[in-house]
């Protein structure tokens, strides 16, 4: 049987921010935040939380998984879209409580709305009043009903 990956104990100041150990910080509700970037173009596809098993399984398998927080379950991207990430990088924050992973991202889109990326949607800046939405790289990448089916 396969050893499972661990992570390090969190230590010193120096240990974390200088050393080599991964010790990841996980949040009051035992989760990390981690950023998902396009590997080819830097784009941000979305934000997540994982927790320590989703984390572990990251790192052995080269898959992303993550954990809803709205649904309280692990999730491997990709197993209901086919739409798997694929890690080819993933980083650490300077304290460990946040990680960016570059991916190769099959499928045409990392958004469960249909579209490549979460952040199709831009905050108006500067402009008085109550702050508004305006839409940016929003066309649809896939059809989110045939893929998920109706939510």
């Amino acid at each position: 049987m396969a050893q499972q990956s661990t992570f390090a104990q969190r230590s010193s100041t120096d240990q974390v921010e200088e050393g080599l150990a991964f010790a990841p910080k996980f949040d009051a509700d035992g989760l990390v935040t981690c950023v998902a970037t396009d590997a080819r173009t830097g784009d941000v596809l979305m934000v997540a939380h994982m927790n320590a098993e989703a984390l572990r399984r990251t790192v052995e398998g080269g898959e992303a998984w993550y954990f809803s927080r709205s649904r309280n379950s692990l999730w491997r991207k990709g197993e209901s879209s086919g739409h798997v990430q694929r890690i080819v990088e993933m980083r650490v924050d300077c304290d460990q409580d946040a990680v960016w992973i570059k991916v190769e991202q099959d499928g045409p889109g990392a958004c469960h709305t249909g579209r490549r990326s979460c952040f199709y949607r831009a905050v108006q800046i500067g402009k008085p009043g109550a702050a508004t939405l305006e839409f940016r790289d929003a066309d649809k990448a896939f059809d989110p009903k045939s893929v998920y089916g109706d939510k």
